[in-house]
């Protein structure tokens, strides 16, 4: 989660939210990218039928995006029937580890792009391109 923090903060115009339990949440321009959800009856481990209390949403540019994502044999990023036809993504905070820094940073700035501004969006791409 300290990752997570500092990639998202990292990205020009994020606030961060934290909710009363210590959920963060995090926005651009007032739009959620990334949130930590609270328990919810569509979430749930299947080996106990526990509702889950770790999952992370991260908004993905596109549901092709999503599918492919959760296609990958490391079963990490999952959905559920809330989330069918909605551009997000689902990981469970107790397998960020298995994403590695990098892909997380790939994940939470495809996250950013899709709602921040363009122009805040495109000096930040021009400003990566610049620093090579």
């Amino acid at each position: 989660m300290e990752d997570l923090d500092a990639l998202a903060l990292a990205l020009p115009a994020t606030t961060k939210e934290v909710s009363d339990d210590g959920r963060p949440s995090y926005f651009v321009a007032g739009k959620a990218f990334v949130r930590h959800r609270t328990r919810r009856k569509d979430a749930v481990e299947e080996a106990t039928g526990e509702l889950l209390d770790d999952v992370l949403m991260f908004i993905v540019p596109e549901l092709e995006v999503k599918e492919l994502l959760l296609q990958d044999p490391r079963g990490v990023y999952f959905t559920t029937p809330h989330f069918r036809n909605y551009v997000a993504i689902l990981v469970r905070v107790s397998r960020l580890p298995d994403l590695g820094v990098d892909e997380l940073g790939d994940l939470v700035v495809d996250a950013w792009m899709t709602r921040a501004p363009k122009r805040v969006a495109t000096a930040w791409l021009a400003e990566q391109d610049a620093a090579g």
